[in-house]
């Protein structure tokens, strides 16, 4: 049996990657905030684990509740302020950084001794093609229009954050997942794909056998070549 952890795992991509990976016969551990708001992660089927990513206290108080762990899937993140350069300062930048990268670090340095037991240890962390400068520069692109600095920055640190764990984990499979522009609260429903298709690569990174991919940022359609 498979045991995962999915962080941010009480609504949107979050909920409906714990409802896929349920479906592939993994044990999920749904990491929320707010227990109260994982109910429908509960309905699933999943355990749920209070965590707060921005807390080191609570991560580790989280990953101290699982008997093992084999993928790690970090998803937790915000959109953040600073939305355009006139509304940008550093406390949004900080608050930014410190969920969608720090947070990444506190839980993943928190899980490294359970997935080194693990026999096919896994981390997916959950990135975006807003993060990837040459969509960003393209004109056409969904990313191209989009103005926020700190998220923006944020999800390029996990690209690289991703690489780096990857050779420094050279046992595990480590990749950066981008949802595209997936229908959530983020951008108000706005985007134009469905929850299941904007965690198909998400899924696909977190089922991967001992000899698949590490190191690389995947969306949907496969590999996104650096």
């Amino acid at each position: 049996m498979t045991t995962t952890l999915i962080t941010g795992a009480g609504r949107s991509l979050g909920l409906e990657t714990v409802r896929r990976l349920i479906d592939a016969g993994h044990t999920v551990y749904a990491g929320v905030r707010d227990p109260a708001r994982g109910e429908a992660a509960r309905a699933l089927g999943a355990h749920l684990v209070r965590i707060d990513v921005t807390d080191q206290a609570s991560v580790d108080a989280a990953v101290a509740r699982l008997p093992e762990l084999d993928v790690l899937v970090n998803n937790a993140g915000i959109l953040g302020g600073g939305i355009t350069v006139d509304g940008l300062d550093a406390a949004a930048m900080a608050e930014t950084l410190d969920t969608n990268v720090v947070g990444i670090v506190r839980v993943t340095q928190a899980a490294l001794p359970l997935l080194r037991r693990s026999t096919n240890a896994v981390i997916v962390n959950v990135a975006s093609g807003v993060g990837w400068p040459r969509w960003l520069t393209t004109p056409g692109r969904d990313e191209y229009p989009v103005p926020s600095v700190p998220y923006a920055a944020s999800k390029a640190a996990v690209i690289a954050l991703t690489v780096q764990y990857a050779k420094n984990l050279p046992g595990m499979r480590v990749n950066a997942s981008d949802p595209g522009y997936t229908a959530t609260e983020f951008n108000g429903y706005g985007g134009h794909q469905t929850v299941t298709e904007g965690t198909d690569a998400t899924v696909a990174l977190a089922t991967l056998s001992a000899d698949g991919p590490t190191g690389e940022f995947h969306d949907r359609t496969g590999r996104i070549e650096y």
